[in-house]
């Protein structure tokens, strides 16, 4: 009786260890298959803002003689902005440049950065998202305050910054 009641006990403390660290788990292995995954090919991702046309903005000048590392979609303030992949939220908060920003890890380590937003959509550090996911909705925060709302969009790799404009698909371009 006494080793049933031990096995017993041993067995119900295994459970609740489970029970506690399975989303810590989870995340592991989402993290894992996200860095494994292969890195998104050209014109393999989505609009950030299903419907909006967008032009290569990459490398123009910008103040304090830094370069434009992403592309710019605008829409009319408080336009949901979409996740261009699944992955896990890496980051929710705010900088001087981009304002009030969402970073995701993607596949292929990759990180997508959403700037200048109007406000959060409900997110969280550590959340998982899926591709289309509200990550935000247009704004003009950080140093865009003022200018006409939209969504600064960029990738970035273990390398540096990457050109997300030959990334993106253009429903508006016939193939």
């Amino acid at each position: 009786m006494r080793r049933l009641l031990s096995f017993l006990v041993i067995l119900a403390v295994l459970g609740g260890l489970a029970y506690l660290l399975w989303p810590i788990l989870k995340n592991a292995s989402r993290y894992s298959a996200l860095l494994s995954a292969p890195a998104p090919v050209a014109r393999s991702l989505p609009n950030p803002l299903p419907g909006q046309r967008f032009v290569d903005t990459w490398g123009g000048a910008r103040s304090q003689g830094r370069k434009h590392e992403g592309v710019d979609i605008f829409a009319a303030r408080n336009t949901p902005i979409r996740a261009t992949t699944r992955g896990i939220v890496v980051n929710v908060g705010e900088n001087s440049l981009g304002g009030r920003t969402v970073m995701v890890l993607g596949p292929g380590g990759q990180r997508h950065y959403y700037a200048h937003l109007e406000r959060y959509a409900d997110l969280n550090e550590g959340d998982w998202i899926e591709e289309g996911a509200v990550v935000g909705y247009v704004g003009d925060s950080g140093n865009a305050k003022g200018t006409p709302p939209h969504v600064h969009y960029g990738i970035y790799a273990g390398g540096g910054a990457i050109n997300p404009y030959p990334l993106l698909r253009r429903e508006w371009e016939k193939r």
